[in-house]
């Protein structure tokens, strides 16, 4: 965003571009980590429509649809698509507490809108309703239903859902990422990933080829910037204060509520990227 908090459309561009360029295979655009909540529908599907043309069909473009109105959903799933969104990430509905057949109905129905691939969210710290593992199972059935981004915190939970079904895991909070790839989660859908994209992907080729040392040495070497990042503040806050510290993006505007990261903040994030190696 610029510092008048508009959208930075060619900022966008650029970093899409940097972090293909730094080894991700897919990009989520419109992620509720991030500031979704605070863009209209026109904005959404903007910043769909600018990263799609800027990687191409050099990664994954997920587009984040998700809302406590199914018929928002729906309807910004099929503009998704047609903005260039090559899949879809579908939080649970958030607030308004639905039951778990309301849950299974709503993803039906935002599945059965398009032909893109959709990825379940499952963060009930946030929405307040988890994904019961019967009804993950249950929207496991579904042919467009095939991925799961996991941030419930139940790992036992997630490893019999994924012992029972053929949904593609993926960890959804970076703390976990290598116990649930250890688990058998096929990759992450990261916040500290926008500064250390080309680590976490050699962690995620490390489990692949049987590595766990070398995955291991990767996951330790990056708890001070995961601390920094993840611990100090919001992780929207402080991922663009750390792409301002790289250089990637030139501001680090946020829209309320969330506010800019205080000086003290910033040397934390300092001290943390550099004792990871990244600064």
């Amino acid at each position: 965003m610029r510092p008048d908090g508009s959208l930075d459309l060619e900022g966008a561009k650029a970093l899409a571009r940097h972090l293909v360029d730094q080894g991700h295979d897919g990009l989520v655009v419109n992620g509720t980590t991030g500031e979704s909540a605070t863009l209209t529908s026109r904005e959404s599907i903007e910043m769909v429509a600018v990263v799609a043309d800027a990687v191409g069909d050099r990664a994954a473009i997920v587009a984040g649809v998700g809302s406590n109105n199914t018929a928002h959903s729906v309807d910004m799933a099929a503009r998704a698509r047609d903005a260039g969104a090559t899949g879809l990430l579908l939080v649970s509905p958030y607030y308004n507490k639905p039951t778990q057949p309301g849950l299974v109905a709503h993803c039906r129905a935002v599945a059965d809108t398009t032909d893109l691939p959709v990825m379940l969210y499952d963060i009930p710290g946030r929405t307040g309703i988890p994904f019961a593992s019967e009804t993950l199972v249950q929207l496991a059935e579904h042919p467009r239903i095939l991925a799961v981004k996991d941030a419930k915190g139940d790992q036992w939970a997630s490893t019999k859902v994924m012992a029972a079904t053929d949904l593609l895991y993926y960890s959804g909070a970076d703390e976990v990422n290598l116990a649930l790839l250890a688990q058998g989660a096929v990759g992450v859908v990261s916040v500290v990933g926008h500064v250390a994209g080309r680590e976490y992907a050699g962690m995620v080729a490390a489990v692949d080829r049987g590595d766990l040392p070398a995955a291991r040495e990767i996951h330790r070497r990056l708890i001070p910037a995961v601390d920094a990042i993840m611990s100090t503040s919001q992780g929207a806050i402080m991922a663009k204060a750390a792409l301002v510290e790289l250089g990637v993006i030139e501001h680090a505007t946020v829209r309320l509520p969330l506010v800019e990261s205080p000086p003290e903040h910033l040397e934390i994030l300092r001290r943390g990227l550099k004792e990871a190696g990244l600064l």
